[in-house]
């Protein structure tokens, strides 16, 4: 019988994943962050400007919107510093956590944003107001510019990163409101049909419902420690059972530190005691390139009948 050495592993394997390769991505999206936080700030002030001397409440609102927006990113900004705060006694992991709580509060908030919206364009489906086309038009003509930029420069990072995805979501489905209302503007401008602005944004609202419902039930799924979407349990089996060496893994669980770190233990059956560590070595060598950071193997030796709750106690 043998002991894990879950501490080793943990020190060895967070400082390679999160100094050599985590932390000048970090820093790099958090320039871009800063960048479209700015950006954006800047774009709220000047709408808001032109919405309180136009006395137009169409512009307001919209400012209002973008600021929510703002928000969106500076929680997620919040969160990768958050994320580099060092593990200590109180939180063995750091704050890393902290990372996927922010996704969950990002994707509640592009719900709550896609209620006003469909709020709003059904209460101007049934009383539709007279609006001015033109200064519609080109105020979401600027909006387009500014959160397609943002959404452009997000676009890379989501991928990889359920923080950053929910941000991207908020600036995309931004965009295709902006795109929406330019639209309906230049409609209105040319038809006069008034009603046409609260259809265009019903429609727009579609692919945003469907991605926002992805990003609100994967933050949902890791905040309860469930098993990443990305990750195929069985695969990862088969995988640690495809050294010859390996008799039987058990008690396989996989979980989300963070919105980018993943972590694994499992229990490892083996044959031979002498080729514990060589196996160890391997399997977790295996597992970093399949994105498990973060790995702990019990070893048991084969026919020791090892329990539960006594695996592992036993000294070499």
């Amino acid at each position: 019988m043998t002991h894990t050495h879950h501490h080793d592993h943990h020190h060895d394997g967070h400082h390679h994943d999160h100094h050599v390769h985590a932390m000048p991505q970090g820093q790099n999206m958090d320039w871009i962050f800063l960048f479209c936080i700015l950006l954006n700030v800047a774009f709220v002030a000047i709408e808001a400007f032109i919405g309180w001397k136009t006395d137009s409440m169409s512009l307001l609102s919209d400012a209002g919107h973008n600021l929510s927006d703002v928000f969106s990113l500076v929680l997620v900004l919040v969160g990768f510093h958050l994320a580099r705060v060092a593990s200590n006694r109180k939180f063995t992991y750091g704050l890393k956590k902290s990372t996927i709580l922010i996704s969950l509060v990002n994707a509640l908030l592009l719900v709550v944003a896609l209620f006003f919206i469909w709020t709003e364009s059904l209460d101007k489906l049934s009383h539709p107001v007279s609006v001015d086309g033109a200064t519609i038009g080109w105020t979401a003509f600027a909006g387009i510019i500014i959160n397609g930029l943002t959404t452009l420069l997000l676009m890379r990072g989501q991928k990889n990163d359920l923080n950053v995805r929910g941000a991207y979501l908020h600036m995309l489905a931004d965009t295709l409101v902006s795109v929406g209302v330019v639209v309906s503007g230049v409609v209105i401008l040319f038809t006069g049909w008034n009603i046409v602005d609260p259809i265009v944004s019903l429609l727009i609202t579609y692919p945003i419902v469907v991605s926002t419902w992805s990003l609100l039930r994967e933050s949902l799924r890791l905040s309860l420690d469930g098993t990443p979407e990305d990750v195929d349990l069985e695969q990862l089996l088969q995988l640690m059972l495809s050294d010859s060496r390996v008799e039987e893994v058990h008690h396989l669980h996989v979980w989300a530190i963070s919105t980018t770190e993943k972590a694994l233990t499992a229990h490892v059956v083996i044959r031979q005691l002498d080729e514990m560590e060589a196996v160890k070595h391997q399997l977790k060598h295996l597992l970093q390139e399949q994105g498990i950071s973060h790995s702990t193997l019990e070893m048991e030796l084969l026919g020791s009948h090892c329990h539960e709750h006594d695996c592992g106690m036993v000294e070499e």
